[in-house]
């Protein structure tokens, strides 16, 4: 039997390149981001969490745990996935950002695959040339060492990545669907967008 998963959507950024709103409650055909995120990861693992900085009475209205950063003045989605792996009661832990609506549907499979066949610390998503960091499927004992690493200043998630048993999954039969919405102007080049403070 296969070790249960917890899935965590990074929606605790400061949103700099969307004028400083909140990106995952920007909706995209009616539907607010970060719940298009989570139509698509929560078949795909056993419990979800939202990592979340603002708004927190509003992302628990998704039905999900809302963890905010420990790390003060949004530190990146490094201190995202250590709230996640400090809440997680499962052994392994999928991250995906909030604005990235279009997520592959076996996401988690083909990551978990790759984790196993590697015997790696963490799997990650890569398409073409392009390593999206922010999709990756990793052990909740790597907790301590990412700890270390935050409590030593540093945030840069492929610094991170480097010091681990790392694999990368190609998914270059589904680029498209790591497409991602990172300004307003990306949001309003979509129909039925709907701009929120």
């Amino acid at each position: 039997m296969s070790a249960p998963i917890t899935g965590v959507i990074l929606a605790g950024g400061a949103g700099r390149r969307m004028g400083g709103i909140d990106k995952g409650l920007q909706e995209l055909d009616g539907q607010p981001l970060v719940q298009r995120v989570l139509v698509r990861l929560a078949p795909q693992v056993d419990s979800v969490l939202i990592s979340a900085n603002r708004n927190l009475e509003r992302y628990a209205g998704f039905g999900c745990p809302v963890l905010g950063d420990t790390i003060p003045g949004y530190a990146g989605p490094l201190a995202g996935l250590q709230a996640a792996l400090s809440r997680a009661a499962t052994p392994l832990l999928v991250s995906a950002p909030c604005d990235s609506p279009f997520l592959p549907t076996d996401l988690v499979a083909r990551l978990r695959a790759a984790l196993d066949a590697n015997h790696a610390d963490l799997a990650v998503a890569r398409a073409g040339d392009r390593v999206h960091r922010a999709f990756c499927l990793l052990r909740r004992e790597l907790l301590p060492g990412l700890d270390r690493f935050l409590a030593g200043g540093e945030r840069k998630v492929g610094l991170w990545h480097a010091s681990l048993n790392l694999a990368e999954v190609s998914f270059d039969d589904e680029a498209d669907a790591f497409d991602n919405i990172n300004t307003l102007n990306d949001l309003q080049a979509r129909p039925d967008v709907q701009v929120r403070p």
